[in-house]
């Protein structure tokens, strides 16, 4: 496994989806939060996949340093990560819920990322595609009955343009994929069981993402819209990675287009619908 793509909650839907995405593109896979059980099954349906899996945690700052430590003892080159992290939580109102409620869903959903991304991001190799983080809805607009989730997916998107610019200052590119909505199949607790198909087409937009960062800087955020946005990704080809940076550097760019216009005319109708102040939607993609 000289270079390989690090997929972060790989026992998640929307993490079964990404290794999914991964393996079939022709990628070496560390699924990490992924047991033996999954692995083989994975194994059965890809026979020739390259996949490392590791039932590692990363709930607190210590955990995620001896992740760093069993991947430089793998002795490979990472060439990118994908870190989908999420918990669970209750539904509710905010002012019904207790203060520990709110806190449980930063601790899960937000500060892991965090932790993995500050002993990570050291690990890229030259040449690497980047990092990805997979945020979940709420993020822009708050999901009445699910606060807590929406305030943790608020506070990622700013966590990620923090990491973004400083990142970018040592020649590294950090991005979220921002989800707006659920991703059907995500909260399967079957680790065996394969992605579903709005899953995997998460997978492959965030490897579209990856491979058009190449040389360049991107921007700290990209809109994951809707089910038109997943049947676009799911019909675009898929191509075996180089083993030349240079040689990917602006292949991706056209798939990049389809969600750019889907986020437009999203924008649009957003505004029409639920009007806001001045302002609040082009700060989204600066």
């Amino acid at each position: 496994m000289p270079r390989a793509l690090v997929v972060l909650g790989a026992g998640g839907g929307i993490g079964r989806g990404v290794v999914e995405a991964a393996v079939e593109a022709g990628h070496a896979v560390v699924a990490v939060g992924l047991d033996e059980a999954g692995r083989l099954a994975l194994l059965e349906r890809h026979p020739r996949a390259d996949v490392v899996a590791m039932a590692a945690p990363i709930a607190s700052d210590a955990d995620a340093a001896a992740l760093a430590t069993r991947l430089r003892g793998m002795g490979c080159v990472i060439d990118g990560v994908v870190a989908s992290l999420a918990g669970e939580h209750p539904c509710g109102r905010l002012i019904d819920e207790p203060a520990d409620v709110l806190q449980r869903a930063l601790d899960q959903d937000l500060l892991p990322h965090l932790f993995a991304a500050r002993h990570l991001l050291p690990l890229l190799g030259a040449g690497a595609s980047g990092y990805v983080l997979v945020g979940g809805p709420g993020g822009r607009y708050p999901w009445a009955g699910y606060g807590h989730c929406s305030i943790a997916a608020a506070a990622l998107r700013m966590m990620a343009r923090v990491l973004h610019d400083e990142a970018a200052r040592h020649g590294q590119r950090v991005q979220l994929l921002s989800l707006d909505a659920p991703v059907a199949g995500a909260r399967e607790k079957n680790r065996s069981a394969g992605a579903s198909d709005q899953a995997v087409a998460v997978g492959r937009r965030a490897l579209s993402m990856l491979d058009a960062a190449r040389g360049r800087r991107p921007a700290p955020i990209l809109d994951y819209s809707d089910a038109m946005t997943s049947q676009v990704i799911a019909r675009a080809p898929l191509r075996a990675p180089s083993s030349h940076p240079s040689a990917e550097r602006h292949a991706a760019d056209d798939a990049l287009l389809p969600a750019r216009d889907l986020r437009a005319a999203r924008a649009l109708l957003d505004s029409i619908v639920s009007p806001t102040s001045p302002g609040s939607l082009h700060d989204e993609h600066c």
